[in-house]
């Protein structure tokens, strides 16, 4: 069972069947025996024999290349996924879908004379223009280069934020699972190997999510009041106060606002007491719960600081030198942040 709001990353390597869970909740296959249905609405049910097409099923759909009608405008393209809406069943209106993802100026031009960005935001506002219940997106990033991809995040940031729409979004990009995911779905050769919320399934041990250079935490928290004479932004969670970079011409921050930051493991030493006369600006307390062998020379541990799950990457010999255990205290010393968006 996926959840009924926010977005629900599925994750995994190639041809582990992301894709093909996402055809077959949309109804473009029909795998068998199984039941599909999004809270009291039922698409697939064998044991009842129900099985409803896909255009009975309230889901927007964006593949990775963004399937436009090129011969239509961008405004007709819209009207198309419009038309497929009775008026009475219309909860987003077009001029929404418009602003949300910032095509208005677009709307005249053909599908060939739009950048690759610009084709993927209007194949999602031609999605939104269907008032779905549920939105998925089949790697909607994959095709674009990092400079694209860069301007197209805070679109879908946008889209969690304003609508309260579930998505499901498949990815086997760390950094974009990172940036928008709530809960993940982690696929294994067809099957579910893990699920859960995206700040614990990163930090598990056991998982592929912790291997590698990028492994890394995720801390959501309240911005505190910034630090301007040194460009520091200050944010408050449940294991105290980070400090981050807040260079000139990034987006402007208010106290309240909540943020997600991440936090390499590579980023993150340990020490028994607290060091004093040291650059590092975060230093929290936090407590040892596993430790896992990360090549010949490494390892990983996993800390918990007030509740919140944490990753630092030590050298097997300052791991015994330090004599680490699960249930010891400790001090992370934290020497980069940043902040995902």
């Amino acid at each position: 069972m996926l959840p009924a709001s926010g977005v629900t990353a599925i994750f995994g390597p190639s041809g582990c069947g992301k894709t093909t869970l996402l055809r077959a909740i949309a109804g473009l296959v029909r795998p068998s025996p199984g039941r599909v249905a999004l809270g009291e609405h039922v698409w697939q049910d064998d044991a009842r024999g129900l099985w409803l097409p896909p255009h009975r099923r309230a889901v927007g759909v964006v593949f990775q290349e963004a399937s436009l009608f090129t011969h239509l405008s961008v405004r007709q393209n819209l009207d198309f996924g419009l038309q497929r809406v009775p008026p009475a069943e219309r909860r987003i209106a077009l001029d929404q879908a418009v602003a949300l993802l910032g095509i208005g100026p677009l709307m005249d031009r053909k599908p060939a004379h739009l950048s690759g960005g610009e084709r993927q935001r209007v194949a999602i506002a031609r999605a939104l223009a269907t008032s779905p219940r549920l939105l998925l997106m089949d790697e909607p990033l994959a095709s674009l280069d990092a400079a694209r991809k860069a301007d197209l995040l805070p679109y879908f940031e946008r889209l969690q934020r304003e609508l309260a729409i579930p998505m499901l979004y498949v990815t086997h990009s760390l950094d974009e699972l990172a940036r928008l995911a709530d809960e993940v779905l982690l696929l294994e050769a067809g099957r579910v190997h893990a699920q859960g919320p995206v700040a614990e399934l990163m930090t598990r041990l056991d998982l592929a999510l912790t291997r590698g250079d990028a492994a890394s935490a995720l801390v959501d928290g309240v911005v505190d009041p910034v630090d301007d004479p040194y460009h520091l932004l200050h944010v408050r969670f449940a294991g105290g106060v980070v400090q981050c970079i807040h260079a000139p011409g990034s987006p402007a921050r208010h106290p309240g606002e909540r943020v997600r930051l991440r936090v390499q493991a590579r980023d993150v030493s340990l020490t028994l007491t607290p060091a004093t006369d040291t650059s590092i600006l975060n230093v929290l307390p936090a407590r040892v719960q596993a430790l896992a062998d990360d090549g010949p020379a490494q390892m990983l541990v996993a800390l918990e600081a007030g509740g919140v799950p944490l990753l630092a990457r030590v050298t097997r010999k300052s791991a015994q030198l330090l004599a680490l255990a699960p249930g010891q205290p400790v001090f992370a010393q934290i020497k980069g942040v940043a902040v995902l968006d």
